[in-house]
Parts: structure tokens; C-alpha cells; sequence
């Protein structure tokens, strides 16, 4: 192993292999860690609601709850997805606000699921503060290919799209109260 590689050019390097399902959006390839999809669903039909944030592209219907569904191109400033015969939902679960939100994002197509050992996964370019990059976990290498790992929890942070949480049940009252 080489000075550099000893150094922490790479993240976690003293984990085991993590799974990463990777997927297509906007021509390059992506990656997000398995342990937060729920699971993948045909993209069909969403309902819009009015004064969203442009990423956030409307709502489904799931086994009877409703799921927001962020448009992950838009949000990362490309402009709406175009949905196509391979266009999926991936339902995500992620941590919002100390509550655990389930999120389905719009990918062009979904790839599959790789393992990537530790020393396989670079961290993020830094490309100077006027460009974010807190949205990425890392550079996973993959059959010679870099593959962008997204930090999820950030990518869809409810602050950072302009939506504010659904009040809690205190919070909830208080407001009928007043």
C-alpha cells in the first residue's frame, strides 16, 4: 500500500464493503447507500401541491401514505427530469429533523447494487466554497469508473429544498390553540 493511501486519501478505510444501489440521472452515474431505500417503484402518475419548491415534484400515494417525491436533477440545478420508459421512484427513509421521513427521488434509470470496499472510496473534490460539496460522501471507484456517492440526509435536507416539516403533535396543538 502506498504512503498516500495510508495517509486517509480514503474513507473508511478500517469498514467492511458497504452496498451502494447506483443509478443514472442526468447522464452520469450515482450511488446511494442500501440501508436507506425502502424500495423501488414504476414512475406514474404524482400529484402536484401548490407553492412547492421546484425540485419538490409533487406527492404519491403509497400503501395509503403520502410520500413527497424531490426531483434529484432539478435539485441539483439541471433543470426537471424528463421522464422516460426507465424512469424509477426510489423511496428513500432519511433522517429529518430528529424524525425519520420517507422521500421518493426521481432517477432516470436504476443500474444495480455494488459492493465498494472502503479503500474503493475517495473523498469529495473540493472545488473551492462557491461550490457545494457537502452533498457528496465520496468517489467511488467501480469497474474503472468514478461513481458520485451522495451523502442522502443532506441531498435532501427539508431546510436546504424550502419546505418546512409538518409540525409535530405539540406543535400541532399549540397551533390550534392559539
Amino acid at each position: 500500500m502506498s504512503d498516500d493511501k495510508r495517509s486517509g486519501a480514503s474513507v473508511g478505510a478500517s469498514q467492511a464493503s458497504a452496498q451502494f444501489l447506483t443509478f443514472q440521472l442526468g447522464g452520469e452515474m450515482f450511488a446511494i447507500g442500501i440501508l436507506t431505500i425502502k424500495e423501488i417503484i414504476e414512475y406514474g402518475e404524482l400529484t402536484s401541491v401548490p407553492m412547492m419548491p421546484s425540485t419538490v415534484r409533487g406527492v404519491i400515494n403509497l400503501r395509503g401514505a403520502v410520500v413527497p417525491v424531490i426531483d434529484l436533477q432539478a435539485r441539483f440545478g439541471k433543470g426537471a427530469v424528463v421522464a422516460g420508459k426507465r424512469t424509477c421512484i426510489v423511496i428513500v427513509e432519511v433522517e429529518a429533523q430528529g424524525e425519520r421521513q420517507v422521500i421518493g427521488v426521481i432517477v432516470d434509470a436504476v443500474n444495480e447494487v455494488v459492493d465498494i470496499p472502503p479503500e474503493d472510496i475517495e473523498p469529495p473534490p473540493s472545488f473551492g466554497s462557491r461550490i457545494r460539496t457537502d452533498f457528496i460522501h465520496g468517489m467511488g471507484k467501480v469497474r474503472g469508473r468514478f461513481v458520485i456517492l451522495l451523502e442522502l440526509e443532506r441531498v435532501l435536507s427539508l431546510d436546504d429544498l424550502g419546505v418546512s416539516a409538518p409540525p409535530s403533535g405539540a406543535e400541532s396543538e399549540a397551533m390550534a390553540e392559539a
